[in-house]
This record gives structure tokens, sequence and C-alpha cells, in this order.
């Protein structure tokens, strides 16, 4: 019986490829130090280097060591490896950013978004965006981009959904459609609070927590669900699983109606849209003489929540979001889900700042990496 030996092919291809992993995730490595990273012969890693420079994505930077030895030249990934763009459409802008594969922000590019926001209106800062933080790169530098978009989005075509009574565009737009004339690369479009809840697993197993079933609830200008659960995000048939603003909650007085008309009755809305008014809605939060309007509110979270964790089984629900993650609501939600049958704690999100635009860049990084070292000679 004989046992099959890898191809020569397919040996060279393994030491390109831990070259190019290692160069990935070191500015520039000299031959002997790729050699020891790797732990391939001197010569394999020579002869690995010079494959991945006649392939165009590994260049001789030019410097050299310095001190007793032979002098070694240092490699690093070639400027044609490419770059990616991380995409953030959100109702108060709209920001481009290229991300290198070292996963260093190079450029970051943001349009404002005047309200009532269009599809055209925002069409047109995308593309003005995009091309900015573009500048004079050749089209073939961008290799991915990667958006989050605060409006539903259509799994297949990556197009946003209308719905009734969103709270953001009045109508449906293509990302895809406006990115694609400005590089050849494909283009990943999904919901922000998608991105947000994927950021929030990242951020969690940094500090050493494996956070794999959750609920996240977003609570800000708009509200948002996604179920993450082994991990990943589960977005549905069409992909707007999450979209939660129509359920039906409790209201004053013992009625029964959409989530989305709650706000209207408690006059939580912005003058002359149908997104909810933060600023108002924390100073009701907060303000002692008059309790009503915060029960009604944390009633509301509470159906949500409730409903969540029958139909999602999760290990935590995660509230984020700018009235998410304040203090009251969650010990108001806590107190009420006191001696809940299937009691799930509540806690407040560890991925802040820009958690949506973070999980679009570090999926818009980890597919530039593939995508890098796909374009390894067979």
């Amino acid at each position: 019986m004989t046992s099959e030996r890898p191809s020569l092919a397919l040996l060279r291809s393994m030491s390109d490829e831990a070259v190019l992993r290692v160069l990935l995730d070191t500015p520039r490595l000299t031959r002997a130090q790729l050699a020891v990273a790797t732990g391939l012969s001197k010569p394999t890693a020579a002869e690995a280097i010079r494959r991945l420079e006649a392939a165009g994505l590994v260049r001789d930077t030019g410097e050299r060591t310095t001190g007793r030895g032979g002098v070694g030249s240092y490699y690093a990934l070639a400027d044609a490896a490419g770059v990616a763009l991380a995409v953030a459409i959100a109702p108060d802008g709209v920001v481009v950013e290229v991300v290198d594969p070292a996963g260093t922000v190079t450029d970051r590019v943001r349009e404002d978004v005047r309200q009532p926001a269009t599809p055209a209106s925002v069409t047109a800062l995308l593309r003005k965006a995009a091309r900015r933080a573009l500048g004079a790169r050749p089209a073939g530098s961008v290799r991915v981009a990667v958006v989050s978009a605060a409006d539903p989005v259509d799994r297949v075509s990556g197009d946003l959904v209308q719905l009734p009574d969103a709270p953001f565009l009045l109508g449906a737009m293509s990302p895809r459609a406006v990115l694609r004339p400005l590089f050849d690369g494909p283009v990943l479009v999904d919901n922000d609070v998608n991105w947000a809840a994927l950021a929030e697993r990242d951020a969690r197993l940094a500090q050493g927590q494996q956070l794999r079933d959750f609920v996240y609830l977003y609570l800000g200008e708009g509200i948002g669900l996604a179920v993450v659960a082994d991990g990943a995000v589960r977005r549905g048939h069409r992909g707007i699983a999450g979209e939660v603003a129509h359920v039906t909650v409790t209201g004053p007085g013992g009625t029964v109606l959409p989530l989305t008309e709650l706000f209207a009755q408690l006059g939580l809305r912005r003058p002359g849209s149908i997104a909810i008014d933060v600023d108002r809605l924390l100073a009701a939060l907060h303000r002692p003489d008059d309790d009503r309007t915060a029960a009604a509110l944390i009633r509301a979270v509470r159906d949500l929540v409730t409903a969540a964790i029958a139909f999602c089984d999760p290990e935590c629900v995660v509230l984020g979001g700018p009235w998410g993650t304040d203090q009251a609501v969650l010990d108001s939600l806590r107190r009420d889900l006191d001696g809940h049958p299937r009691g799930v704690p509540v806690e407040r999100a560890v991925s802040t700042g820009e958690p949506s635009l973070s999980g679009a860049r570090t999926a818009a990084l980890a597919a530039l990496r593939t995508d890098i070292v796909a374009r390894i000679p067979a």
C-alpha cells in the first residue's frame, strides 16, 4: 500500500501562503526572519518570496539590515495587494473608510445627511464620499467593499428594502449599484444592527468571553434586533429578520398597538418624522415627576425582550444604542424581567462608539485578506 505524497505544486502553494500570512500580520521582514516565522528553510522561504514578488503580492521595500553579518533585504506586502472599503450609511451621515491589509484605516471621509433623507440624496452622498476616499487610487486597488446600512437589506440583491414607517430612507436604494462603477470587487451589504451584533461578539471575545448565542436589541432613532446563534447572524429568508418596529406591544392603559405607534402616542417622534426623538425620550426617562412615559417605554421593551427570549433561547440579551445603554433603561428592564420563568441576563453592549462600522470594517478586512491569499499562483 502506497501513500500519496503532496505534489510539488501543492507544497509550493503552502509555502507561499505561509509567507504571505506572516506578512499580513507584520509590516516588514527579511527572508531570514520569514524563514523563522514560518518554519520554512531559508531556501524555501526565498523561493516563496520570489514567486510572490512575481505575482505582485510582495515587494522589496528597499530597506536593508544593518550591523554585523550579511546584509538582508526587508520584504512587505505590495501595494497591488489592494485595500478594502468599509461603509456606513446612517441617518446622520455616510462614512467611507479605506482599510489596508494590516487593518489600518488609511483614509476616512464623512458626508452629513440632511433630513428628510431620500434614496437619491443618500445615493449622491455615498458616491461622493467613496470617490473622495479613493482619491487617485486605481480602480483595481479596491478588492472588496462591506456596507452597513440603517435600513432593511435584501440578502440576495443587497438593496435597501422599503418597509412601512421606516425611520431613515423613504424608499429603496442600491449601494452595490453606486459602488460597482468605482471598482470591480464584490460589495457585501447588511443591516447596521447585524454588523453591530457581530462587533459585540468580537469585542467580548477579545475580553475572553465567548458569547455565541444572544439577542442584540438596538434602541436609538430606530429600533432593530439581531439574532446571533452559534456565532453567526441569522438573517431570515429575505434578510430582514429582526425588523421588530411593527411588533405589537402593550401601550398606555393596557392597549395593544404596534411599537412604532407607541412613540407617536407618547409624543416621542421627531417633528415631521417617524424617527424617535432620543433626546426627548431620555429626558422623559429621567423625569422624576412623571414616570408614566418611562413605564410605558420599559413595558414595550420588555414585551420585545420576552418575545425574543421565547423564540431564540439566547444566553443573554444585549442592549445597544443611545437609549438602550442608558442605565435607567437597564435597571428598569431588569426589574421588570425579575422572576420571568425564562430569566435571561440583560446586559449593556460593550462595543460602543461606532459598532456597526466596526463590524463592517472587521468583515472588510477578513474579506480582503481572503482575496489576497486566493491570488497566490497555482
